[in-house]
């Protein structure tokens, strides 16, 4: 692997202080117990709340768990250390609550066991069933 060179690394900093001054991050965070949900202060004077249950590994989180609560990474995260939890403000900010198998079955677009035996079903059949004529 080649070495970076002194103009790389200082191309790469000054890319890292124009994300930080543009970017928004987490400047606050607190759970609301009374709404039942997480408020993130944003550095652009925004702010940003959601629900727990939206955002993997909090879902089954108790009022006490979900207060104790961290920024971390310049504010570009919130940790949870007590619930082994870290979620990206990125990510929250880009409607992403979890990995995609998580937020899969969030929109329910997970195949039930029931979903998938009747597809293998109609596989070998060769084709979907045809639907019925209504009188």
């Amino acid at each position: 692997m080649a070495e970076l060179t002194n103009a790389q690394i200082d191309a790469a900093l000054e890319r890292g202080k124009i994300a930080r001054a543009n970017e928004p991050r987490a400047k606050t965070v607190r759970y609301d117990r009374k709404l039942g949900r997480i408020v993130v202060e944003l550095t652009n004077g925004c702010t940003f709340a959601f629900p727990p249950r939206l955002a993997q590994g909090l879902a089954a989180a108790t009022d006490d768990q979900l207060t104790v609560v961290e920024i971390l990474g310049h504010g570009y995260g919130l940790h949870w250390k007590a619930l082994d939890v870290d979620i990206s403000i990125p990510g929250l900010l880009a409607g992403i609550f979890g990995t995609k198998a998580d937020m899969a079955w969030l929109a329910g677009r997970t195949k039930s066991p029931a979903k998938v035996a009747a597809s293998r079903a109609n596989g070998a059949k060769g084709r979907r069933p045809r639907k019925s004529a209504s009188a």
